[in-house]
């Protein structure tokens, strides 16, 4: 009697229809397995939901709107920088009052565009002009096929000062984190777009920061060019929080969330700064754990599980983009606090040290200390470290310290998902 296969088996076309395949079986009507989710999409980060599930900012959805309420009528947007910290509603509202509004310009017959780019993915202004020129494209009406690769931010801008002009009497372009461009030119080329004749078209900027300090970064003429109103985000209360939850209830069936649940996922996340984007990403964790334990019920058990398996997700979120070395920095940074507890910050020569011993374990190339030192500043800037100067002893000059603002744990554990890493532990 032949063997049956293995459910682990590598797939090799024994099964004639792939829906066959045990490794993936998936039945909905299994009486022995949990149901948990109902609309599970309801729990993923960037999901933009109807306007009665938007809780505690119908203020600042007011406010974006008056800013772009001109479009409706076929006139400019102002441009707008929204400050607030993580998981404050800020990309939240943009996306949805951005398409409210090109859903009323179009019932006046006002053609508008709108564009999401996501500048801690897309950092630099070639890949800023390549994201909104091709998101912005409709073939069909331009008959241009954009390339993904081989030109530059100006060939991109060229394409776009033609669709904006066959396509459109009014563009939105909301920039999502977009403190993390290297370069602050691509505000400039929007902003200006109409005024130096580059194009016949409205166009409206939406800039989103967690640094109530971006402004005061741009030059000059970015700043005079923006003309910008400004709103600052606070983050949510706990009362909001439970609220949020609760309009995220129905991503589960019925009876699956124990009475506990939604409290306490929304007490966590207001010891967070008011962060609703950890709070629902918590609340998504915990199905998951319960749905891979095959149980009914999520439990006060599967919201602390999740609560750390949610800031990995978020600290990873943080690193995207960022190199192996940098891991490499971090791992160090976070050794050394991890094996002393007291000290409240490390010298650069401390780091180098064991990044230098963790990258020839490794056997990975290592960086110069000058090079460390760049990448450590930047880890400040982007809220993993700190970097403060310390005026040093008798006979020694000042030198940075550095120290980890993330949980040492945390940094640890999701630095060592890098399989390059994965030696170290």
């Amino acid at each position: 009697m032949a063997e049956e296969p293995s459910q682990l088996s590598d797939f090799d076309g024994r099964y004639e229809d792939p829906a066959d395949d045990p490794l993936f079986d998936f039945d909905e009507d299994d009486p022995d397995r949990a149901n948990i989710f109902a609309r599970k999409e309801l729990l993923k980060v960037g999901h933009v939901p109807e306007s009665g599930r938007i809780v505690g900012r119908d203020g600042e959805i007011k406010a974006v709107a008056a800013e772009l309420r001109p479009i409706v009528r076929g006139d400019p947007p102002n441009n707008v920088i929204i400050y607030g910290k993580t998981g404050t509603g800020k990309s939240l509202v943009a996306r949805h009052v951005t398409e409210r509004a090109r859903r009323a310009a179009e019932s006046n017959g006002v053609s508008v565009g709108t564009v999401y780019v996501d500048c801690a993915q897309h950092n630099t202004q070639t890949r800023v002009a390549r994201t909104v020129t091709r998101s912005l494209n409709e073939t069909e009406e331009t008959d241009f096929d954009i390339p993904r690769a081989g030109i530059g931010s100006g060939e991109y801008y060229d394409y776009l000062w033609e669709i904006l002009d066959t396509a459109y009497e009014s563009v939105i372009i909301i920039l999502d984190e977009v403190d993390r461009l290297d370069d602050d030119d691509i505000l400039m080329q929007l902003s200006r777009a109409r005024e130096s004749g580059k194009a016949d078209c409205h166009l409206g900027v939406i800039a989103v920061s967690n640094k109530i300090e971006y402004r005061d970064q741009l030059n000059e003429r970015v700043k005079s060019s923006l003309r910008e109103e400004e709103f600052v985000f606070q983050p949510y209360d706990a009362n909001q929080l439970r609220e949020i939850m609760k309009h995220r209830r129905d991503a589960f069936h019925d009876s699956v969330l124990s009475d506990d649940v939604i409290p306490l996922t929304a007490a966590l996340a207001a010891q967070e700064h008011g962060d609703a984007r950890k709070a629902i990403e918590i609340l998504r964790h915990a199905g998951e754990l319960a749905e891979r334990e095959n149980v009914d019920t999520v439990v006060e058990e599967h919201v602390r599980d999740a609560q750390e398996w949610a800031e990995i997700d978020r600290f990873e979120e943080l690193l995207r983009g960022s190199t192996t070395q940098v891991k490499f920095i971090l791992y160090s940074l976070a050794l050394l606090t991890e094996e002393n507890p007291n000290k409240d910050g490390f010298s650069t020569n401390n780091v180098y040290e064991r990044y230098k011993a963790a990258t020839e374990k490794a056997d990975a190339k290592t960086l110069s200390e000058h090079r460390v030192y760049e990448l450590l500043k930047e880890q400040a800037f982007l809220g993993v470290a700190e970097s403060t100067r310390t005026g040093g002893g008798r006979g020694e000059g000042s030198y940075l310290e550095h120290r980890l603002v993330q949980d040492t744990g945390i940094v640890l554990k999701s630095v060592l998902r890098d399989s390059r890493l994965e030696d170290l532990a």
